[in-house]
């Protein structure tokens, strides 16, 4: 006897339909060949079946069995077919009878003793199911309230073997989760680690982090020691903007995708935060391995990538930053086969100016010699500095400033300012799918940020005394155009550019 049922194949954080095939009752001694490009994990799944077979109370396979995987050219990975071979052998050998058991997606793994266990990708599968018209979605009761974020598919969780076998039969009613509730869950309200009244001093800075994250501009932060540089970087999420539904289902499909659940999501309801070691390898960063998957710079999608002592990473890892910092997405390509990724991050970086960290210090002497302050410098790339819209000095904070009782503003009234900056620029580009003015195109650039002939006189002016690239060139008028929008200026304004110009110091060369 056939049967037939619908599973998946992650890709990615995309789902692609797999046809799970049973066909029971061949001619010859038992034996069970499981075909369609399975790997080492698929392959196991005949222990972990047969198991959860005998311990759920039904009977094993007594004649040869053949199990196809199809499309036979697409390779399957993990142990999320394991209930759904599971169900198709028990439709097969006539020991339930699931009519509509075509009419749903099933993905999941098994233990041995039939409880089943969460899978990965659960948001693609059910982003899958919709678009292929399902009648409901059947995933490992920890996996199914992430999957019941994706609105107009139901989602059955499944606690057990026996559970879904009689849920399919008709003996069993289970009520798919609400749609309503797992909203609510993603809406969860933010926390964060930390809040910028505790920051003493540093107004510059704090000023040059406040309009990166009302643009969604990249910022690089150079100082020595102890100014404060990682302890900023750690409050900047609690000046951004919540993400809305639809970036927060974004977030969460790649972080399904790497393996984490909705339930050990920490990120969920807010934009996350990855601060990698300098000791990453250039697949950790931006992703790969034998099977393509997701790295740190797609895993701050929408939100934050910080990389504390920016010239202590491997040069060849700070390069393949370059191409996701102007696209916005990744192509690995491998053996196992390609996938495209999104990396919309926003990147924080933090340096010392010198390998001892006190050039320009007037407090401490700098014991760096020219030529080691040059090879320091060197391991960040010229076109990589380019491509980061802000470079701020942060110096020293004074005793005076630390012994102060007084707070600084609160990340709450910085916050509001972001937000409406942001309201400002969705306004700006509303129908397009820009949504920052960092991720402006030529075209927009240049409708949004006209320049009469004393803004033009004075760019070209900053462009020769500094020798800035036409990369440079478009980033200072996207943060100028920044700057206006958090005044609230309709028109970029000559001290709106200014200010855009002065946050290019790694351009003037100060450290040398």
């Amino acid at each position: 006897m056939l049967a037939t049922l619908l599973s998946a194949a992650l890709q990615g954080i995309e789902a692609l339909p797999v046809h799970v095939e049973v066909n029971h009752g061949e001619s010859g001694d038992f034996k069970l060949i499981l075909v369609g490009l399975p790997d080492a994990a698929v392959k196991e799944s005949d222990d972990r079946v047969f198991s959860a077979l005998a311990n759920s109370g039904y009977g094993l396979l007594r004649t040869r069995t053949t199990i196809n995987l199809a499309p036979g050219d697409l390779r399957k990975e993990g142990p999320i077919y394991d209930l759904p071979i599971a169900l198709g052998i028990l439709v097969a050998t006539g020991q339930i009878a699931a009519p509509t058991l075509g009419e749903y997606l099933v993905a999941g793994e098994l233990a041995l003793s039939g409880a089943t266990r969460p899978v990965r990708g659960a948001l693609a599968f059910a982003r899958l199911a919709r678009s292929l018209g399902c009648r409901g979605l059947l995933l490992p009761a920890a996996s199914a309230a992430e999957a019941a974020l994706v609105e107009g598919v139901s989602v059955y969780p499944i606690r057990s073997l026996d559970e879904a076998a009689r849920f399919v039969s008709g003996k069993l009613a289970l009520d798919p989760l609400p749609h309503s509730a797992a909203v609510a869950s993603c809406r969860a309200a933010q926390e964060t680690s930390g809040d910028f009244s505790e920051v003493k001093g540093q107004h510059s800075l704090r000023r040059a982090v406040e309009v990166a994250v009302a643009g969604n501009h990249n910022l690089i932060m150079i100082g020595p020691p102890g100014s404060g540089k990682s302890m900023i970087a750690k409050r900047v999420p609690s000046i951004m903007p919540a993400p809305t539904l639809d970036e927060s289902l974004e977030i969460l499909a790649i972080h399904s995708a790497a393996g984490q659940t909705l339930g050990e999501a920490r990120h969920l309801g807010k934009r996350p935060v990855r601060a990698p070691h300098h000791t990453i390898s250039d697949v950790g960063l931006i992703g790969g391995g034998t099977v393509p998957g997701p790295g740190e710079i797609s895993l701050a999608h929408h939100g934050v990538l910080f990389l504390d002592e920016l010239p202590e990473f491997k040069r060849s890892a700070l390069e393949v930053l370059r191409q996701p910092l102007e696209d916005g997405r990744v192509t690995i390509s491998r053996s196992a086969g390609k996938i495209t990724l999104p990396c919309g991050f926003m990147l924080v970086a933090a340096m010392n100016p010198c390998p001892c960290g006190y050039l320009g210090d007037p407090k401490h002497e700098c014991r760096c010699t020219p030529a080691q302050v040059q090879r320091y410098r060197a391991r960040v790339s010229g076109p990589l500095l380019d491509r980061i819209d802000i470079h701020i000095d942060a110096p020293a904070v004074s005793i005076s400033e630390l012994r102060s009782n007084e707070p600084g503003e609160s990340s709450a009234a910085i916050a509001a300012r972001v937000q409406a900056a942001r309201d400002r620029q969705l306004a700006r580009f509303h129908g397009t799918p820009v949504t920052s003015n960092a991720r402006m195109t030529h075209a927009q650039l240049r409708a949004h940020v006209p320049l009469d002939s004393t803004l033009g006189d004075l760019l070209q002016q900053a462009m020769e005394q500094l020798s800035l690239s036409a990369r440079a060139y478009d980033r200072i008028l996207k943060v100028a155009r920044t700057i206006a929008d958090l005044a609230g200026a309709e028109r970029v304004e000559a001290p709106h550019l200014l200010e855009a110009i002065q946050y290019r110091s790694l351009d003037r060369k100060v450290f040398y």
